[in-house]
Formats: structure tokens, sequence, C-alpha cells
């Protein structure tokens, strides 16, 4: 109850002054609507279908984008940490092109695939392929030794050992990887969506503001922090605390 009575009384604030500043008409109401000017936008758009469609359109290719990153992700990972070559040449080069916005990545994706869909994927792919990567990779390096030597000795090895060993010790930093990794992605579809005019999110919030719609810019950034929100709280959150409990670090409930 004092969980809740924290969230009503910090939202609760906000939703107020919003509302003072909105009525203060200290920004022309174009430029900064009220709440229910917003809550209007919202029913309208879930009322047409064009949020429906624009939300089913994204999660799509953010899945896909996501799933291929995950993929290739724990691979390049795995292979990097196991190689000692690949840790000192391609290691190296991860670190560096983390820091590389995915925006920047959009430019190539035009010029290898052309302005549709598989740019934007690519662009996904890029923005989350190396958080997992790494996570992957130090989830690897970070597990003491004596797990490994521990199941060797009781007669596992190859894919055996991997799968029954080295991959559950890893999870914590691997949840870790693809939580941040999930993060990546979806800002970066949203990024690729504005810039590539095709169903979407990021499309709508770009007709919003090419119409100075304020409220419906207002009513997509809604939506996109939402979904992110539930999917970190019902996934990513709820694989945290079922780790936590398994490996002892809180009291099972």
């Amino acid at each position: 109850m004092k969980r809740v009575g924290r969230y009503v009384i910090f939202y609760g604030g906000l939703f107020g002054l919003w509302t003072l500043l909105a009525e203060l008409k200290i920004w022309p109401p174009y430029l900064f609507p009220t709440p229910w000017g917003v809550g209007e936008a919202l029913y309208a758009g879930f009322q047409d279908h064009s949020f429906w469609i624009a939300i089913a359109v994204s999660m799509r290719r953010v899945l896909i984008g996501y799933g291929i990153s995950v993929v290739l992700g724990m691979i390049l990972g795995l292979g990097v940490a196991s190689n000692k070559f690949l840790e000192e040449t391609v290691g190296g080069l991860l670190v560096s092109l983390q820091s590389l916005p995915s925006i920047c990545w959009w430019p190539l994706a035009l010029l290898w695939f052309g302005l549709n869909q598989n740019a934007i994927l690519f662009v996904v792919v890029m923005g989350s392929l190396l958080s997992v990567t790494i996570a992957m990779e130090d989830g690897r390096k970070q597990m003491p030794k004596i797990y490994s030597m521990a199941g060797r000795n009781l007669g596992a090895s190859g894919f055996q050992l991997f799968w029954h060993v080295l991959l559950p010790a890893s999870l914590p930093y691997i949840v870790s990887g693809l939580k941040q990794g999930w993060a990546f992605a979806w800002r970066s579809l949203i990024t690729a969506e504005m810039l590539y005019m095709s169903l979407g999110l990021g499309q709508v919030l770009m007709m919003g503001r090419d119409l100075n719609d304020m409220s419906a810019v207002i009513a997509v950034m809604l939506l996109i922090i939402t979904i992110g929100y539930i999917v970190d709280g019902l996934v990513f959150k709820g694989i945290e605390r079922h780790l936590q409990h398994k490996w002892g670090l809180l009291p099972a409930t």
C-alpha cells in the first residue's frame, strides 16, 4: 500500500503540474496541450485503429530485429569470451562500436538494403547486437572457473557443459544485457521509423509533427514509453526476480 501511495502521489503531482502549466498558457495551446487534449488524441487514435496498426507493425519489427540480435549476440559473445585472439581483436572493436549511436548505421542501411523495411531491421539489430554480445562475453568471463571445473569432474563436456553449467551460471549477466539490448532496439526502431515514412509509431509521431498536432505527438510518446515500461516490467523484471530467488538473493514469497 505504501508503494501504491508513492506512485499515486508522484504521478498525481506530475499530472497536476502539467495541468497547471497548460492552464497558465505560458505557451500556446498548440505547443503545450492540456492532459485532456492528449487524452482525446489517444482516444481518437485507438478509435480509428491507427494506433493499433502502428503498434502491431512496430512490435513485429522490433521482435524480429531483437530476436536476430539475441541469437547473433550470444554466438559472438561466447566466441569472443572463449578465444584469446578474438578477445584481443574483436572484443576491443565491439567496445568501440558500442559508443556509436545506432542512427549512424542508417546511411549504410540505405545504401546496402535500399529504402525499405530491411534497412529498419538492420538499424534495430545493430542497435542491440553489441549490448547482447558484450553482456554474453562478460557473463562468460565473470563466471568462477570452479563451476566449469566441477562440471567436468562430474562428467559434463561440450554442449552439455555449456547448457547445464556455463549458461545457467552466466544468466544474471546475460539477462542484464538482454534488457539493455531491448531498450536500444526499441529506441533504434522508433528513430528509424521517424526517418523512413512507413507504418509504425515513428511515422505516426512524425505525422503529428507535420500537422502541428502536439496532442498527437505527446500521445504517441506516451504509447512508446508505456510499451517499453510494460515489456521491461512483465518480461525482464520477472526473469530477474526469478533468478534472484533461485540464487538466494531474495527471500522466497
